[in-house]
């Protein structure tokens, strides 16, 4: 998501409903007040959900992608959300806060993107209070490229081609839950548990 196209083209696919479910369920699991951390935050569409859901709940929202943090700032500004969501330009894998920094940790279909996953997780379960709420989510990599054809058929059919390219790559880079058990049982993150959240999706959940 490093270009001006590929920021945009995201932004423009309808993460609506998916985005929802997921404010949804961190709600579910505890989320009313504190201080989260939202890595890989994209457009900003889930912090700005959540903290409309939540009045008492700030976040910082980090990215590596400059482009989709432009895309971010503007939806931000736009929802009048400044002063209880920052935007910030961070690598996951090293991130620059304290250990039990934050009051929750949410994170949405990143996980695939980053180059050392299993880094990036080591960093959030260390900058999370070992009691708060956590709810990472990605895609599940399917058995076969004709799966992942499938779900792109499915859950993208009205999408341009460039977007359904992006679907189809994260389905093909994403892990299998066997995969993120393994991360999750190296890292010190107690008492979370991976789930299979919906038919295409995994969950690393912990409640308060």
């Amino acid at each position: 998501m490093d270009t001006v196209e590929a920021a945009e083209e995201y932004d423009a696919m309808e993460h609506g409903e998916v985005d929802e479910a997921f404010v949804l369920r961190v709600i579910e699991l505890g989320a009313n007040t504190g201080h989260y951390l939202d890595v890989g935050t994209g457009p900003a569409q889930i912090p700005i959900l959540l903290t409309k859901q939540c009045p008492n709940i700030q976040i910082t929202a980090i990215d590596l992608s400059k482009e989709m943090l432009k895309i971010a700032k503007r939806h931000v500004e736009d929802a009048n959300l400044t002063n209880r969501i920052t935007l910030e330009f961070i690598d996951a894998k090293t991130l620059p806060y304290p250990d039990n920094s934050f009051d929750g940790l949410i994170s949405n279909s990143i996980v695939h993107h980053i180059h050392d996953a299993e880094k990036a997780l080591q960093e959030m379960g260390r900058v999370v209070k070992p009691n708060g709420v956590v709810l990472i989510r990605d895609l599940i990599r399917p058995e076969t490229p004709a799966d992942a054809q499938g779900f792109v058929d499915r859950y993208a059919a009205d999408d341009t081609p460039y977007q359904q390219k992006l679907y189809y790559d994260s389905f093909l880079a994403a892990f299998t839950i066997a995969e993120v058990n393994q991360m999750l049982s190296k890292m010190d993150m107690p008492g979370t548990i991976v789930v299979q959240s919906t038919d295409r999706h995994w969950s690393i959940e912990r409640s308060v």
